[in-house]
């Protein structure tokens, strides 16, 4: 919990004390309920899980499968109507914005959501759908709708998304707050 309390601090600068972080933000707790809730889906305890992460979900607006499999030091930040599916699969250091849709597409069955590597940072109102790769250390722009695979180091915007690499001197918030990644 301490490592999530400074994970929110590096990346909000909001964010004023570890108390705070730990009280007001709902993102943590939807983070630390899905904890609980994914212990107990691996468990096989599979209708108290969902129970469990649809009681969040009413409590902090933010709506997290209890099968997603999220890495450390995950950031919500805001929060209010992010959905990450069943098979999403995030990795450590990744950061979201509200309204963001780790979503699924089509009706089958198997891995239908998509997997963020290390050090994603995902905009506002994105939509990320299917069982595509977003590569490590990628930001994608506010509104932008990714449907297929991108390469590490990538800046993907517009509808539908397209990847750029990403230059050197580029700094992830600078990048989620630049007009020209915001459609």
């Amino acid at each position: 919990m301490r490592e999530d309390v400074r994970a929110a601090r590096r990346r909000d600068p909001a964010a004023r004390t570890n108390l705070e972080v730990a009280l007001l933000y709902p993102g943590l707790h939807a983070i630390w309920a899905h904890r609980l809730w994914h212990r107990l889906w691996r468990w096989n305890l599979r209708f108290p899980a969902r129970v469990g992460s649809q009681l969040t979900r009413w409590l902090t607006g933010i709506e997290i499968h209890p099968a997603a499999r999220i890495g450390r030091r995950f950031f919500i930040d805001h929060g209010m109507g992010v959905v990450i599916g069943e098979t999403a699969e995030i990795g450590d250091d990744v950061m979201l914005y509200h309204g963001v849709t780790l979503g699924g597409r089509g009706p089958s069955h198997g891995k239908r959501h998509p997997t963020l590597d290390d050090g994603v940072a995902v905009g506002a109102g994105a939509k990320i759908l299917g069982p595509i790769r977003v590569g490590a250390r990628s930001v994608v722009g506010a509104n932008a709708v990714v449907t297929k695979n991108s390469p590490s180091d990538s800046v993907l915007v517009g509808v539908p998304a397209k990847p750029r690499p990403r230059r050197e001197d580029e700094s992830t918030r600078a990048l989620l707050a630049a007009p020209d990644y915001v459609i």
